[in-house]
């Protein structure tokens, strides 16, 4: 079945979004908040919780991107590794400086413990696809710059990551695209940096053939099937449909086919409310059937973005992240 199931919900009003006379543009009217960086601990923080601080840095001023940096204080004893973070949103909404994509970074920071890139990439429709995966390979390029030159590297970076440690991540879209820059960076050089594993937490997927949890979570309360449909319209490339090799993995594996087996090892977080979990499954099975080894953790329950409100499901995800990355730069098994 390829047609949208009988659905009411209005996807533009659903995402309080409206579409600008030029058709190329959004005016974005949610009211989630912004939050400032954090360069001082948390004045009113229980004692007990981990802290981390937090910067601003440009990326790119001829795309006008930028960071957020992530250091947990107070600062470690040794070098930590370095997480590159893409933040989710439907490549269509938010920022680094949204306030549940900050305090989640501040959390991974704190907790993993490692220095934490978010990167504020281009959204569309502004900047459809691929601007996202080249503005994630300009955060990969400035991370090497960093290893590079420490004498012109950021304090933060030179004195407490360990560039042999590096990590991609990303959550939802965020997700799709850490996988997408994932693949570009094989083909660039990028010593002494060493991406050591690709973390896709409910990666952003799809295809015009309804999976199973697509029908069976048609008017979800966070990805309702029309809203789905909507970002993936404003996102990819003109003219491209959900089968193009950005939205669909089986069509990403035709395109890059053996080249996938050369991905570093991916994690992979799902869960079985979230209405995109078959589309996830299904990466997992192609990203094995190349070689790659994936550390999947898939549960009945939950539902897109979960983490974001739910404390409980917040630090379990944490936990698993942080068994990964200490499996990826042991020599542990996952």
């Amino acid at each position: 079945m390829s047609e949208t199931p009988s659905s009411t919900i209005d996807p533009y009003e659903f995402l309080k979004i409206e579409l600008n006379p030029d058709g190329a543009s959004l005016t974005r009217n949610y009211q989630v908040p912004s939050v400032p960086p954090c360069p001082v601990v948390e004045p009113h923080a229980p004692p007990e919780e981990q802290q981390a601080i937090s910067k601003d840095l440009p990326l790119n001023p001829a795309t006008n991107t930028s960071l957020r940096l992530y250091l947990p204080h107070p600062p470690p004893p040794s070098k930590i590794p370095l997480l590159i973070y893409i933040h989710g949103g439907g490549f269509i909404l938010y920022h680094p400086s949204t306030i549940f994509f900050h305090y989640s970074c501040n959390s991974l920071s704190a907790s993993l413990p490692a220095v934490v890139a978010s990167v504020d990439y281009r959204l569309a429709p502004e900047h459809r696809l691929p601007a996202a995966y080249d503005d994630a390979i300009d955060a990969i390029k400035w991370a090497q710059a960093q290893a590079q030159n420490p004498a012109q590297s950021d304090p933060w970076l030179r004195d407490y990551v360990d560039f042999d440690k590096t990590f991609l991540m990303g959550s939802s879209s965020g997700g799709n695209i850490v996988y997408f820059a994932g693949l570009r960076a094989l083909d660039l050089d990028l010593s002494p940096l060493n991406i050591r594993g690709i973390l896709m937490n409910a990666p952003y997927f799809s295809g015009t053939q309804r999976s199973t949890s697509e029908l069976r979570w048609v008017n979800d309360r966070i990805l309702p099937l029309p809203a789905n449909d909507l970002m993936w319209a404003l996102s990819l490339p003109e003219g491209a449909d959900r089968d193009h090799e950005y939205c669909n993995p089986t069509a990403a594996d035709a395109v890059h086919g053996e080249k996938i087996g050369r991905l570093p090892l991916c994690f992979v977080n799902g869960y079985g409310g979230d209405p995109l979990v078959d589309k996830q499954r299904e990466l997992v099975g192609l990203l094995k059937a190349r070689g790659v080894h994936v550390d999947a953790h898939f549960v009945d329950d939950g539902f897109h973005a979960v983490e974001l409100f739910d404390p409980e499901k917040a630090k379990a995800l944490r936990e698993k992240i942080k068994g990964f990355i200490h499996a990826a730069t042991s020599k542990s098994t996952l």
